[in-house]
């Protein structure tokens, strides 16, 4: 089983506003509201590849039941924790016009550790080796900064691989319990060497230093529409990104990640992780808002992808 964790969800509504300025009235062209964060992206795309996911995190208020209601009816199985305040909601503004995605996104709900503590613990219940946990996002505030360290410990304890997919001070913590997969994108790799890595050997060659000093089994690195690196602890692959009409870029990583988790649990080799983890991607960004893509769009997409070793 694939259990998603969002420790702080969110309500996504995506909007489009062709040519937005700013200090002025702009008018919304198209609207739509999905249930996001980054793990329930990735268990509604492992939904869509004909795959079972768990979505497990905190929710709160109306929004978190509406979240809620709208996972279970994708057929998505749910075990969150409800809480005392209200999910955050986000908005995302697309200007079709000058081609720009802007995210404006809530703070979320405070919680304790306690909660935190309780939440892990329903989770290390259901866990049976082999599993595999997808830990991804930022966490609510009152979270301590080592929250995804101390989950990736436990989760591992229990036998099973853990995929986290975090970024700065986070990531930077979560790395230090040596998780199975981590995804950064390339200004992520960046910021975790202090280096500005700008060509796929340079990200390799840094990617492969995080491997060794924190033995990380494999990394990914996505680099949007130059495509992605693909790292295990004898090859390196460099996937080119493909050539797609272009809608929105949220949740491309989560999509990623989705492929990437669904095939390590159906046993995929090295090279079929790759082409749909690249279609998976790919297909996202043709879609609007947080929705995930059909299948029937991602797997006419990959036999267009092109990847080769380093």
């Amino acid at each position: 089983m694939i259990y998603t964790v969002t420790l702080n969800p969110a309500l996504d509504k995506t909007v489009e506003i062709p040519s937005l300025t700013v200090d002025s009235v702009n008018r919304i062209t198209a609207m739509r509201t999905d249930p996001g964060g980054k793990g329930i992206n990735v268990s509604k795309v492992i939904r869509k590849l004909g795959r079972e996911s768990t979505a497990t995190g905190i929710l709160g208020g109306n929004t978190g039941r509406a979240i809620c209601a709208a996972l279970e009816a994708m057929k998505i199985k749910t075990a969150f924790r409800f809480v005392e305040g209200e999910t955050r909601t986000n908005l995302k503004v697309i200007d079709p016009v000058n081609h720009t995605n802007t995210d404006l996104n809530e703070p979320g709900i405070t919680v304790s550790e306690e909660i935190l503590n309780g939440l892990l613990a329903e989770l290390l219940s259901k866990l049976r080796k082999g599993d595999i946990v997808v830990l991804s996002g930022s966490l609510p505030k009152g979270s301590p900064v080592n929250t995804y360290g101390t989950w990736v410990n436990a989760c591992k304890k229990a036998g099973a691989k853990v995929i986290l997919d975090a970024d700065g001070e986070l990531l930077a913590n979560g790395m230090q319990a040596s998780p199975y997969l981590i995804k950064p994108n390339n200004h992520e790799l960046s910021a975790l060497t202090g280096e500005t890595l700008k060509t796929p050997d340079a990200l390799k060659k840094a990617a492969r230093s995080l491997m060794q000093k924190y033995d990380i089994a494999r990394i990914v690195v996505s680099m949007g529409g130059a495509g992605a690196l693909y790292l295990t602890e004898h090859e390196t692959i460099y996937a080119e990104g493909l050539k797609v009409p272009v809608k929105s870029t949220v949740g491309a990583g989560d999509s990623v990640v989705a492929a990437l988790a669904a095939a390590e649990e159906s046993g995929k080799s090295l090279a079929d992780a790759v082409r749909l983890s690249a279609a998976c991607g790919a297909a996202n960004v043709m879609c609007s808002g947080t929705q995930a893509a059909e299948y029937a769009v991602i797997k006419e997409l990959m036999p267009r992808v092109v990847f080769h070793k380093l």
